[in-house]
Formats: C-alpha cells, structure tokens, sequence
C-alpha cells in the first residue's frame, strides 16, 4: 500500500504543473483578478495570501461539510452554496469535504465494501472525490474539480475526464486511487469519520462548525453560509462578507 500511496503521489507531481499551464490561457498578470481566474490557473491560494488585501488576523472558522456525491440536495448544496462562498471567503474558512455520507460499509477479508444510499456510481463517485481530495490536498485545486463534478449530471467517471479538462487534477493517478487497495482505505477513514459524528448525522448534507453541529448551525449554513462564517469569524471581514447566497435541501437518512 505505501509503494501504491508513493507512486500515486509522484503522478500527481508530473502532472499538476502541465495541467495548469495548459488550463490556463489567461496571461499571468491578471491571475489574481478573480477567484475564478485564480482557480483555472492554480494559484488561488497564492493570490489571497499575496495580492488579495483580506489577510487572517483571527483563527479562521472551521466548517465541515458531510455529504454523498450523488445525492441531489448534497449537490445543490455544493454548487449553489459552498462552492460560491468558498470563493467569496475562502480566506477566514478552513473548509473540508467529507464524501460518505449516508453509505454503509462492511469488511471483506482485506477490503471494504462499500453499499450508496443513491446506488453503486455515488460509490464510484465518493472514492474518486476522496481519492481527489487525498492526493491534491490543496482544497483550493481539489474542490473546484469536486465542485465541477457535483454540478454534472453524468455518470461520476465521465464527469472526472470532463472537469479534468477544466481545472488542474491528475486525473490517471485519481483513477487509479479509486480502483486501488491505498483507495478503498481511504474511503473507509472516511466512513470512519462520518460515523464518528456526535450527535450522529440523520441527513445530508450535514455541516459542522469549529466541530459543533445544531439545528440552528444547519438551517444558517443552508440559508446564507457567508453570514454565518462572517459572523462567526473575529478578525477584520473580507468584501465578501457583504453578500449573501441563500439555498435550502436535504438528502434524508433512509437506510
């Protein structure tokens, strides 16, 4: 497994420079013009560290969200609320995704098999997004990739080769984490993870602040996700602050 983790690591490494600069067209002296351009070209994190005048002066805020890959309001979530804040206040947020959800899982000699409330391609999806999140590790790479593919409504193995033409992942060493021992691993610590949660989770999405979930940090996550991390954020607020996303839906528990 430690061999298959190195060679899939040195993969990733090969391939995220090239990817990037081809992705990229736009010329580099307006990477930082936007989150969005900053994104395509890879060096969002750069950009807001560097050139973007919001600058931590407090922890930022921890935020947690628990979802399945194919569940329609884990999707709607994603695209229509985390991700638009995320590129708002991406900079006060120590943002994680953890693709589970409401899955079971049982062992099997060596491996873990994995059964999906929405059937066996949200499986295939799970382990592609946990296989992404674990060999990128830059969230600010890795989830608009997540994203792309959360906003697709093909199959999760065609929607990874077309968001992989669009943002700067090393698609062969993902897919060959998904399909891998080092992979099916990775995805039962994230079960591992889910089924950890105090109080235990009943739906997805489900979300988690600083480590806390209530009701009440459920429903202001769904209805305006930037106020509640600007709120809870201490430091001076970033312009994103000023605006607002609102978008309210849950997967139920049904196993």
């Amino acid at each position: 497994m430690a061999r298959m983790a190195q060679t899939l690591v040195a993969l990733l490494f090969v391939n995220l420079t090239s990817q990037a600069s081809m992705l990229c067209n736009v010329p580099s002296k307006f990477w930082c013009d936007s989150p969005e351009i900053a994104l395509k070209c890879g060096v969002y994190e750069q950009c807001y560290k560097q050139q973007w005048p919001v600058h931590q002066d407090a922890e930022v805020v921890n935020f947690t969200v628990y979802y399945e890959s194919l569940c329609p309001d884990c999707k709607n979530f994603i695209t229509t609320m985390l991700f638009p804040s995320f590129l708002k206040i991406g900079s006060i947020m120590n943002l994680t995704v953890v693709p589970y959800g409401n899955a079971r899982e049982k062992q099997v000699g060596d491996h873990w098999e994995f059964e999906c409330q929405h059937g066996e391609q949200e499986c295939v999806g799970n382990i592609i997004d946990t296989c992404t999140i674990a060999l990128v590790k830059n969230i600010a790479v890795y989830f608009p990739f997540i994203n792309c593919m959360e906003a697709s409504s093909a199959k999760p193995l065609d929607a990874a080769k077309v968001c992989a033409t669009k943002y700067p992942v090393p698609l062969d060493a993902i897919l060959n984490c998904s399909r891998s021992s080092f992979g099916n691993r990775l995805e039962h610590e994230m079960a591992i993870q889910t089924e950890s949660l105090q109080p235990q989770h009943q739906y997805v999405p489900w979300v988690t602040l600083n480590g806390v979930h209530t009701e009440e940090i459920q429903t202001e996550a769904q209805d305006n996700l930037v106020k509640l991390i600007c709120d809870t954020y201490k430091g001076s607020k970033p312009p994103g602050c000023s605006e607002s996303l609102k978008t309210k839906q849950l997967c139920k528990k049904e196993f």
